[in-house]
């Protein structure tokens, strides 16, 4: 069987399918109507959907009163303990009426209730089967939906084991006797066991809807978790409504990003494309971004992105790794219709780019930098001083410290021995870039190839370039051209000199303070003065 469902969307219905075996995946920002979407799907489904509530209460209570299967299923299914139960009970028994986006859930009773009833009667009917003077025939031997349980939690949680009997759950470490009760288990184990529970006691042929699956799960086991779960239930479908773009990403599922929500209500929903050039977290960030994104060199950990997110606060940052990366996913975003309908840019180290290299970057929506990576920004003198300032230095102590770092700065690579690394540096960056424009597409034998390659190769004077780099480097220092400098040297040891003269501490925690200044703004002198020397961008 097929599920279909239907979603208000613009000026019509759109429409999705979702086959038992399979699932779809919805990520949303905060705001982005994600439960109320969930609502939506639930409503449309009927009986065939069972939907889990991120506002869910977690009370694991094994000393819930007993009460008979039937009667427990329909109170899970509708909120309403009732063998004469169904849908019209479910908005509100299970959702308090109009209430269903917002309202706790809190059926973990239910649920327990429907676990002991089934082991129950699963128990009883093996009994029957073998007591004596039964039959012959005899029935293949059922495992309790609790046995099931405890299976797949061994394998998620080894750590601690579940000792389940007839009217009792209780929980130890597998070294120790020692039992304590499972109401006594963390937010997280709780979660899981009721994620298990919820998975397999649902009715056969169901769709079940979860909202927000991350919550309380570490990331390590939450993969583990679905794929267990989803293969537990092959009759069902899976439908996850997240933000966790990690979570998304690891899933084999039809993906879709709700790019906006309107009360009345409607979506605006679409499928993340394949074949764009990025990988999958990466796409769907991009398509449920409701600001610009700016490409920028680093990673998540590195200082790049506090940096950039606080300078640039009407932008969506996201890090890639290397210059490289930055130029490819600024053109690659470019040349994808289903991305472009957002404004992209780049943000570059200068990297010694010679001007004509600058102005073909900026044609393709690339600014660079006006020192040689962007740990020297905090090292030029309007920048330092605003450092310093905020830590309380003034007047003739304030020149002193400055005067110091920018001596500190020219001494450190007064030996032509440092100033050579710094050009062999330079000589390979320019080197790659020259070998990654060479194009031998016309080449059809190996001659042409070789020879096509050597005329290149023979384009690029490498000593002469180096010898350029040094005099600039020299220049530099005989002037005490801080600026000039640092627009040339990449050395990200000069930090060091940053954070003893300017912060009188050590190096991580320099870098800690600036994080949480760029992060918080508490000194706003010092982000204006880092403002003042990035790139002007504006959104488009």
């Amino acid at each position: 069987m097929t599920f279909k469902f239907s979603v208000p969307y613009q000026d019509g219905q759109k429409e999705f399918a979702v086959e038992p075996g399979n699932a779809i995946i919805f990520v949303g920002a905060n705001g982005g109507g994600k439960t109320r979407l969930a609502v939506q799907i639930e409503t449309n489904l009927g009986l065939d959907a069972h939907r889990i509530s991120a506002h869910r209460a977690l009370n694991l209570n094994p000393d819930v009163a007993k009460i008979g299967e039937k009667k427990a299923r329909m109170g899970l299914r509708t909120g309403n303990a009732s063998e004469n139960a169904d849908l019209r009970h479910r908005a509100p028994n299970r959702w308090g009426g109009q209430k269903g986006a917002v309202r706790l859930l809190d059926d973990f009773d239910f649920l327990l209730q429907v676990l002991f009833a089934e082991q129950a009667n699963t128990s009883l009917k093996a009994y029957n089967q073998h007591k004596p003077g039964a039959g012959q025939t005899k029935e293949e031997f059922q495992l309790t939906k609790f046995d099931l349980l405890s299976d797949i939690w061994s394998r998620l949680l080894p750590h601690r084991v579940l000792h389940i009997s007839g009217d009792d759950i209780l929980v130890s470490l597998p070294t120790s006797d020692l039992k304590y009760n499972a109401s006594e288990m963390s937010d997280g184990e709780r979660a899981i066991f009721y994620m298990i529970g919820q998975t397999l006691v649902a009715e056969p042929n169901q769709v079940l809807i979860i909202d927000e699956p991350e919550l309380h799960v570490h990331r390590s086991i939450m993969s583990k978790l679905w794929d267990e779960l989803e293969a537990a239930r092959p009759d069902c479908a899976f439908i996850f409504i997240t933000h966790d773009l990690e979570f998304a990403a690891a899933r084999a599922a039809r993906k879709y990003v709700i790019r906006d929500y309107e009360p009345t209500p409607r979506w605006t929903i679409d499928e993340v494309p394949a074949d764009t050039g990025f990988d999958e977290d990466l796409a769907t960030l991009i398509l449920g971004s409701r600001r610009p994104i700016l490409f920028v060199e680093g990673g998540r950990s590195s200082l790049d992105l506090p940096l950039y997110r606080c300078c640039y606060p009407e932008w969506t940052v996201v890090p890639r790794s290397s210059c490289t990366e930055v130029i490819h996913a600024v053109v690659t975003m470019r040349a994808n219709e289903e991305l472009t309908r957002i404004t992209c840019c780049g943000i570059v180290d200068a990297d010694d780019y010679s001007d004509e290299d600058k102005k073909y970057l900026s044609e393709l929506g690339i600014e660079t930098l006006p020192v040689s990576e962007i740990e020297n920004l905090v090292l030029l003198p309007t920048i330092s001083r605003a450092i310093a300032e905020a830590d309380g230095y003034r007047d003739a102590e304030l020149e002193k410290r400055l005067g110091e770092l920018a001596e500190n700065i020219f001494q450190s690579i007064d030996s032509d021995e440092k100033i050579e690394a710094v050009a062999v540096r330079y000589a390979k960056r320019r080197i790659d870039r020259m070998l990654k424009k060479v194009d031998l597409s016309k080449a059809k034998t190996i001659e042409q190839l070789e020879d096509e390659l050597t005329e290149r190769i023979g384009e690029l004077n490498i000593r002469t370039l180096a010898e350029r780099l040094k005099h600039q480097i020299h220049e530099a220092i005989r002037n005490r051209d801080l600026p000039g400098l640092l627009a040339h040297y990449d050395n990200k040891g000069l930090m060091n000199l940053a954070a003893t003269k300017l912060k009188s501490t050590r190096l991580t925690d320099f870098e800690s303070w600036l994080t949480r200044t760029l992060r918080n703004k508490t000194a706003p002198n010092v982000v204006n003065a880092i403002s003042n020397y990035l790139p002007k961008i504006i959104p488009s």
